[in-house]
């Protein structure tokens, strides 16, 4: 089985920081291909199926790429891994098509909201469970109180945005979408770093995540316009397009890392640079409504500490008692 190399944490999570930070950018950007053409699961179709493009590109282009398109097959058949693993894509389309459905009534802020609150808490499940490639990580006191501190920080820097919101029962149902997606994607990113280490490179898990996505996505979209016909024509900005590229950069990234950081360090990373990415989009390319005040700015570097506190090993004499008992 291939093992590629381990990256370290002080390389690991600024790549982490660096990919989290196409999430922002491609919520915004799927958010108005959705609108544009009047119909959320074409934008997100669209979204997927240029990043298969990039992909098989990419596949073409680079030697691992191919040496990695030529170990699917075999990892299927010699059952390196469980075969529902090949599906993880499918975990990426839902997070796409909930963002085209849900950011114009959500907003960005209660969106990233929701979803940081569901990746955070089943990283720390996906990683005790060791459904990842890098086997059980210790659920230690300070990993669980760096999540809590992540969702507090979180929602600290967006309350400017949250306290203009609507309630109601029809807002609180909208917002189990984005949770979801938020929840199953610590699972995708497990799955993803799976395939990858027995595919021998990310490359290849990230191919597989849009070709089953893009596929899912297909068949749902040709039902759709079965019952109720086309939407809009696709439209000529070219930005609209960029969606699956940023999907690409996200994905490949996430497989890459979770063999060393683990589901829930990755998670935490990507997460940092999805608020460091939504606070750069809100001062030099603000939507309608953007606002920046010290919340925004003092809630982003709190998250920063929250990944700093998880991340650290903690290991002084004493200092862990409870990891210590649960590791026997």
């Amino acid at each position: 089985m291939p093992q590629p190399a381990r990256i370290p944490a002080a390389v690991g999570l600024p790549l982490a920081l660096a990919s989290g930070v196409a999430i922002p950018a491609q919520s915004r950007i799927n958010g108005a291909l959705g609108v544009a053409l009047d119909d959320s699961l074409a934008a997100a179709l669209v979204s997927f199926g240029t990043g298969l493009a990039v992909m098989i590109l990419v596949t073409a282009v680079f030697p691992r790429g191919r040496a990695g398109f030529g170990q699917i097959l075999p990892a299927l058949r010699e059952r390196r891994f469980p075969r529902i693993y090949i599906l993880a894509g499918v975990i990426g389309a839902w997070f796409v098509l909930t963002q085209t459905l849900t950011i114009a009534v959500l907003g960005v802020a209660v969106f990233t909201v929701a979803t940081v609150a569901g990746q955070t808490l089943t990283g720390l499940v996906v990683d005790r469970m060791g459904i990842g490639p890098g086997g059980k990580k210790t659920l230690t006191i300070m990993r669980v109180v760096g999540a809590v501190l992540t969702i507090a920080a979180v929602a600290w820097a967006v309350s400017p945005k949250l306290s203009g919101g609507g309630g109601g029962a029809d807002w609180l149902l909208t917002v189990l979408l984005p949770l979801s997606a938020g929840m199953a994607m610590s699972f995708q990113q497990a799955m993803n770093g799976t395939t990858g280490m027995h595919y021998g490179t990310p490359i290849t898990a990230t191919l597989m995540n849009f070709v089953s996505g893009f596929a899912a996505l297909l068949v749902v979209w040709l039902v759709k316009v079965a019952v109720s016909g086309f939407g809009n024509p696709l439209p000529d900005t070219w930005w609209y397009y960029l969606g699956g590229v940023m999907g690409c950069i996200f994905i490949g990234v996430s497989a890459m890392l979770v063999k060393t950081l683990g589901v829930l360090l990755t998670s935490l990373g990507l997460i940092g640079g999805q608020l460091i990415g939504s606070l750069l989009l809100d001062l030099f390319l603000p939507a309608p409504g953007s606002v920046v005040v010290a919340a925004t700015v003092l809630g982003t570097a709190l998250t920063l500490v929250a990944i700093v506190i998880a991340t650290l090993p903690w290991n002084m004499p004493g200092f862990r008692p409870w990891a210590r008992r649960r590791n026997g």
